[in-house]
Formats: C-alpha cells, structure tokens, sequence
C-alpha cells in the first residue's frame, strides 16, 4: 500500500510541477510520476532540515517544496528527455 500512495502523491506532485513550469516538458507522465515521487521524498527531507515539517493544520511549506523540488528535477530532465527523441 506504501507504494501507491507514493505513486499517488508522484503523480499529484509531478503533475503540479509540471503546472508551474512554463512551456511544454516534453517529458512522459511515468517520468513524471517518478520525479514527482522523488521530489516529495526530497522536499520532505528539506523540510525537516528546515524545521517545518510538522506543523499545526496543513503544512502548506512542505508542499511547496515537495512541488519546488519536482519541478526542477522536471526542468533539469526536459532537455536530457528532448534530446533523446530527437
């Protein structure tokens, strides 16, 4: 059951990434789904390094920087991705 959340917040994450980031990512939604998963992993761990990881109510922070950190592990993969359809 752990990794299907963690695909299902991969997904969320990687999709709103992806939301915030101008332009067409020319990369696949698996590979969103997987930058996404490890960019929540990562803004989790950035978030505790920073002390705001648990917070009262929503932790709006932490899921700023879950998004934060997928969308440049997206923007860092665009090209590489784009440069291998070619």
């Amino acid at each position: 059951m752990t990794i299907l959340w963690a695909l299902v917040a991969g997904l969320v994450v990687g999709l709103l990434a992806r939301l915030v980031l101008p332009g067409r990512q020319p990369v696949p939604l698996w590979l969103t789904v997987l930058l996404g998963a490890i960019g929540a992993v990562l803004g989790n761990a950035l978030a505790s390094y920073l002390g705001v990881r648990n917070t009262g109510g929503i932790d709006w922070i932490r899921h700023l920087l879950q998004v934060g950190v997928a969308a440049v592990l997206i923007a860092a993969a665009s090209p590489v991705y784009a440069g291998r359809r070619r």
